[in-house]
């Protein structure tokens, strides 16, 4: 209960950082002719936030998320491209992108063509260094970063960040209506990637041999457990940890799956007096939890080498690996006999969606908002932009940009948008148990 009250006590001060206004100006000026930022037709009954607000609102209680309409979202490339040559003018040397990814760079040269007189800097670096250059620079009043791409996998960036005010959210709303709205409810997204478990596919010529979640840790009649597992180490690995977080928010959803398969109710053995804050009784994603932390695992830090003990497994042993989407390449590229399993229930996964943020009190605001455009496809998905993110792996949110590279297109994965709001609260303690659990699992 701490820690829920904690969150909603920095998302309020979210929505006061958003509203207070100092340093530089990241509104657009009042005459250059923006739309109304009313909502679109046919947009639905719920209500959406005024300017200002992003997150939770201290007023009504409500809790208020994406697709967020301000001044900048019904900017054009060309109005926007004016207002950035006028920053130059203005002084603004650059636009600046911090960017967790180094495909970011090959965007550089196809957006300067395109936009003659603006000068892009990408920086690669990792995640945290991603954060922690544009929070200090805030807290600095020394901002050089315009744009910044990361992942929120639980929460932090959202409570953390957009609070402080050091992001504000920035939603196109011509791309916008081209994206699924569970998939805007936080950032504005670049792409989707997930982890998946791979099987042998010489092992298992059928097809896959699990279609639940629950029969990954299944046991044989002799008590021994049916499959080798190999992943990376869970308790460092915040997106898989996030993953097992949704189990625990999404518990009815878990008992069901754990009935359709097994025809029977779940029964608990967990014991939830063993932490120091409260562990929900008769949850079926914690038991989950307890379950696969004592199952045998084998962890490996490389991608390439859990898919190479697939590979390497049998029918009469069989192994499965949770690696990221990409590694299912090595099927052509080493010959590997490996697949994804896919629509496993209750889900398959989580979507882990690298996003574009704009940096509140940036030199370039209408720069930052032009390149955001340009990486996600611009307004008729052609830009260019996205071309480097096209690779087997990565799924465009757009439905009006395709990615032939993936063996399954996106909305037959089973995956599921990440519902942060829900895991940030409890994070923490999944870290906890998966540590806890763990240390108690058999040798």
């Amino acid at each position: 209960m701490k820690k829920k009250l904690l969150a909603l006590l920095l998302a309020a001060v979210m929505v006061l950082s958003l509203a207070a206004c100092g340093g530089k100006t990241d509104t657009p000026p009042a005459d250059s002719g923006n739309p109304s930022t009313s909502q679109p037709d046919g947009s639905g009954d719920a209500a959406q936030p005024e300017a200002g607000q992003f997150g939770y609102n201290p007023t009504t209680g409500e809790e208020v998320y994406g697709p967020y309409w301000d001044e900048w979202s019904d900017m054009t490339d060309e109005e926007l491209y004016e207002l950035a040559l006028k920053e130059v003018e203005g002084g603004a040397k650059e636009i600046n992108v911090y960017a967790t990814s180094s495909k970011m760079l090959k965007c550089e040269e196809g957006f300067e063509e395109m936009y003659p007189g603006l000068d892009l800097v990408v920086s690669d670096l990792d995640a945290g260094e991603v954060l922690s250059k544009a929070e200090i620079e805030n807290s600095t009043n020394n901002v050089t970063a315009d744009v910044l791409q990361t992942k929120d996998v639980n929460g932090d960036v959202f409570f953390e960040y957009y609070h402080k005010g050091v992001l504000e959210p920035f939603y196109p709303r011509d791309i916008c209506s081209h994206i699924a709205e569970e998939n805007l409810k936080f950032s504005f997204p670049l792409y989707a990637s997930q982890a998946f478990w791979y099987y042998n596919t010489e092992a298992f010529p059928d097809g896959q041999p699990i279609t639940s979640w629950w029969q990954i840790i299944e046991k044989n009649p002799d008590g021994s457990q049916k499959y080798r597992l190999f992943t990376k180490e869970i308790g460092t690995e915040a997106a898989y940890l996030s993953l097992f977080a949704s189990f625990i928010t999404n518990a009815d959803e878990m008992a069901q799956a754990y009935k359709d398969v097994y025809g029977t109710d779940l029964e608990y053995t967990y014991d939830a007096s063993s932490f120091p804050f409260q562990v929900p009784e008769n949850n079926a994603g914690v038991e989950y939890l307890w379950r696969f932390t004592q199952a045998t695992l084998v962890f490996i830090g490389d991608g390439d080498e859990l898919v190479l003990a697939v590979h390497n497994s049998t029918k009469d042993d069989p192994a499965l690996c949770l690696a990221s989407a990409g590694k299912v390449e090595n099927r052509e590229e080493s010959g590997y006999n490996i697949a994804w399993c896919t629509n496993l229930t209750p889900y398959n996964a989580l979507l882990n969606t690298e996003s574009m943020f704009a940096v509140k009190g940036c030199d370039s605001p209408a720069g930052a908002r032009l390149f955001i455009r340009y990486v996600t496809g611009g307004a008729d998905g052609e830009s260019g932009g996205f071309k480097p993110f096209t690779k087997t792996g990565n799924w465009p949110l757009r439905d009006d940009v395709p990615n032939d590279k993936n063996p399954v297109s996106l909305p037959d994965l089973g995956a599921r948008a990440n519902d942060v709001d829900g895991i940030y609260s409890i994070f923490p303690d999944v870290q906890d148990m998966w540590t806890f659990w763990r240390d108690q699992a058999p040798k």
